[in-house]
């Protein structure tokens, strides 16, 4: 069983070559390498690019996975998957170069995605690192809170969870013509798919999972209850006597879970 997907670039690129080969070739920035993966920076006629490469991760690391309860990462199939349904939903993401999968056991699949470039963005978790001294201005806090409330909300409700949710993996556009201290001007990209789920209806506890992890990685940026509320309302698209009065009991467990993440982090740091 094969799937191969190639731009007009990688398709001139690799003709008449096995893409699974050709990709392994690739010479750059080795960002991971580790026995099943690797993700390499490399440039192609002055475009730069990130490929993800899976070489199979085995049937011992399947079972270590399952028996530990997490969802094994089989290929590139996840990112392939979660990038296609973002762009079907208009939410501003990765464009793909090349995707290629290969194999029939689980253990063994070879598999790859080529991505281009973001460049000229920040990560919203170094753009807001300031905001507890210096915090930024209501329009600008504002917006971008309901900005990444209404991304995060059209993912869940497309059946698509994150597993990664965190401000790190929202990229702000700050090249020329994208003014980022302009809440009116705004364009956030989200990143780093390789273990998101796509499912016909996203599942409470994987909702609660990336809301968490969300809250986490933003309790160091200055936000006050009102910046939290203010994310519920425009999450829920409800007001907040709504949203509580129904249910309470679903925003005090994404609360519990973001703590519990916070702490494990104070501890092993």
């Amino acid at each position: 069983m094969q799937e191969i997907f190639l731009s007009n670039t990688f398709r001139r690129l690799w003709q008449g070559k096995d893409p699974f080969t050709e990709v392994e070739r690739l010479e750059g920035q080795v960002y991971r390498h580790v026995k099943s993966r690797k993700t390499i920076r490399f440039s192609v006629n002055g475009q730069t690019y990130f490929a993800k490469i899976h070489r199979g991760i085995g049937w011992s690391e399947i079972v270590k996975d399952l028996s530990q309860l997490k969802l094994p990462i089989l290929s590139a199939a996840h990112e392939w998957t979660a990038l296609n349904l973002l762009h079907l939903i208009g939410i501003d993401t990765m464009s793909v170069a090349a995707y290629g999968r290969r194999g029939i056991s689980p253990a063994r699949l070879k598999s790859f995605i080529v991505t281009e470039e973001l460049p000229q963005t920040r990560s919203l978790e170094e753009f807001c690192a300031d905001w507890q001294m210096q915090p930024a201005p209501f329009r600008l806090r504002k917006a971008l809170i309901e900005r990444v409330a209404a991304i995060v909300r059209e993912m869940h409700e497309h059946g698509m969870n994150h597993r990664d949710c965190y401000l790190c993996h929202f990229l702000l556009d700050v090249s020329d013509g994208c003014d980022p201290l302009d809440p009116d001007n705004l364009r956030l990209y989200v990143i780093d798919l390789h273990r998101a789920q796509v499912r016909r209806r996203t599942p409470r506890r994987w909702i609660v999972k990336d809301l968490a992890g969300l809250y986490f990685s933003a309790m160091n940026v200055g936000l006050t209850k009102t910046d939290r509320l203010r994310f519920i309302r425009a999450y829920r698209q409800e007001s907040l006597r709504q949203v509580l009065g129904r249910e309470p009991r679903f925003w005090r467990s994404v609360e519990r879970a973001a703590l519990a993440l916070h702490r494990k982090h104070a501890e092993a740091s």
